[in-house]
């Protein structure tokens, strides 16, 4: 972060000042205390199990010259009537600043799936181009995106942000902290329908992320998503889309797809689109799964309006290697069984991808198992979209189906309707029976998909066979 003075900190989150005013902060702005560095300011955030207040102290001792708190304590503070929101401030205004005093340039993506992949993504096309700040994991709400961008200095050129929703003003309140030069969306699709209420909800909670555009911003649209495209009709300025439809700006032709499930594609470039010379260049993905061809072009087509030439592109996308754990992690074991850990979530769009990215993988020559539990929040449909996976599993011809947990039942249900029998597909109640059932029926050849909500728990089993290849090869990684 830039350094500020205390009483800088007061006048930005509208605070009132406990502390001597020229106290300065100079380092890492965090939540958690056992992250404190010197110079750090300690936002002490009321929490459900655990209140930061509580730990206020013991970052102070630890190296933090300033807490941000909701009540005074006994420490250098700025005390505000909510911490959440003053985070929020913090962040709005150490971006203004820093807008002011170069060219940093604020990318923010968006979509039902494929956000955290793209960002992923977009830092590795960006980085070479100057420093570049991407959020950890999934920092992409109130809390996140606020300590994401107060990570960024002088020195940033780039600021990749994350932005999610679960209803419809939540990307208008982000948006607000830190408005995007460009904004990227990817998807409008079922996850979270429980939460939005409905398919529409999600488009019109997702289009805010266009119409909250900085002054001069250019909305990056999936011309393949139909309600995607729409949201041109709410963009205020510049728009360029991706996509593989003729008609889309940058998009991807003849594609296929390799017995390692990774996709090649020409990039092909409209003129006038990206403002560079060159049209057309061939891209081979170092992503597992034809569906991150999709995050593969958000991510190139934002590079491309950032400056960054087509050959480039090409280049760091075949280069690019998937950074946050658990989505689409691919472990060749020495003992032949290969495992896709996309563990993290799942809803039936990325649930419908990973599983053919499985089939794919697997093709004639091995055997595919399934290892599948509950996608969350998908409220009354909730039932009808396990049912249908259960039985999507059966037609792509996946041998071994393993559904883990009550809430993933109608996955069961779905592929024994299908059609699928005996010990073709099992049910287990937990991860704990999931694993000793892949103890005893894995065998030389599998290839192991384990997809579930990240609520589930089923991330602990993902860990542990990959895990189970990892430490013989030495923790080798595809």
């Amino acid at each position: 972060m830039i350094e500020l003075t205390a009483a800088q900190v007061a006048a930005a989150t509208g605070g009132r000042l406990s502390a001597d005013p020229e106290v300065r902060v100079g380092g890492p702005v965090v939540v958690d205390s056992r992250r404190v560095a010197p110079g750090s300011l300690f936002v002490a955030l009321p929490g459900e199990h655990v209140d930061g207040h509580d730990y206020a102290a013991g970052a102070v001792a630890a190296g933090a010259t300033l807490v941000l708190a909701a009540r005074e304590l006994d420490v250098p503070c700025v005390v505000v009537d909510d911490v959440q929101a003053a985070l929020g401030e913090l962040a709005r205004h150490v971006l203004a600043t820093l807008r002011e005093r170069g060219d940093l340039r604020v990318v923010g993506v968006t979509g039902s799936v494929g956000k955290t992949t793209t960002k992923d993504l977009l830092g590795q096309l960006l980085r070479p181009e100057g420093p570049t700040v991407v959020p950890r994991g999934s920092f992409n709400n109130e809390i996140g995106l606020p300590l994401t961008v107060l990570e960024a200095d002088e020195s940033t050129r780039f600021l990749v942000l994350e932005m999610g929703a679960s209803g419809v003003g939540h990307l208008t309140y982000l948006t607000r902290i830190a408005p995007p030069d460009v904004s990227v969306v990817l998807v409008v699709g079922s996850a979270h329908l429980g939460e939005f209420g409905g398919i529409e909800a999600v488009a019109r909670a997702k289009s805010e992320i266009v119409t909250g555009l900085a002054p001069g911003g250019v909305a990056v649209l999936n011309a393949d998503d139909l309600r995607v495209a729409a949201m041109a009709d709410v963009a205020p300025g510049e728009v360029v889309t991706f996509g593989t439809i003729p008609a889309a700006d940058v998009r991807a032709e003849d594609l296929g797809i390799d017995r390692t499930g990774r996709a090649s594609f020409t990039l092909r470039v409209r003129p006038g689109a990206a403002g560079d010379a060159a049209t057309s260049a061939r891209a081979t993905l170092g992503l597992v799964g034809e569906h991150h061809v999709t995050n593969a072009l958000a991510a190139a087509t934002a590079a491309l309006r950032l400056g960054v030439a087509l050959p480039d592109v090409v280049a760091r996308l075949s280069d690019a290697r998937a950074l946050s754990p658990h989505r689409m992690q691919v472990t060749e074991r020495p003992d032949g069984i290969t495992v896709i850990d996309d563990s993290y979530n799942a809803n039936p769009d990325s649930m419908r991808a990973a599983l053919k990215a499985l089939a794919v993988m697997a093709g004639r020559d091995r055997r595919s198992v399934a290892v599948l539990g509950e996608m969350l929040e998908l409220g009354e449909d909730s039932r009808v979209a396990h049912d249908d996976i259960g039985r999507l599993v059966v037609r792509l011809n996946v041998k071994l189906l393993v559904v883990v947990g009550e809430g993933a039942g109608g996955i069961h249900d779905g592929a024994t309707q299908e059609g699928s029998w005996g010990d073709e597909t099992r049910f287990v109640p937990d991860v704990e029976t999931a694993s000793a059932l892949l103890r005893d029926e894995l065998q030389e050849g599998d290839v192991v998909l384990v997809k579930a909500s990240n609520g589930s728990g089923l991330w602990r089993l993902g860990d542990e066979l990959a895990a189970a290849g990892a430490d013989a090869a030495g923790g080798e990684r595809a």
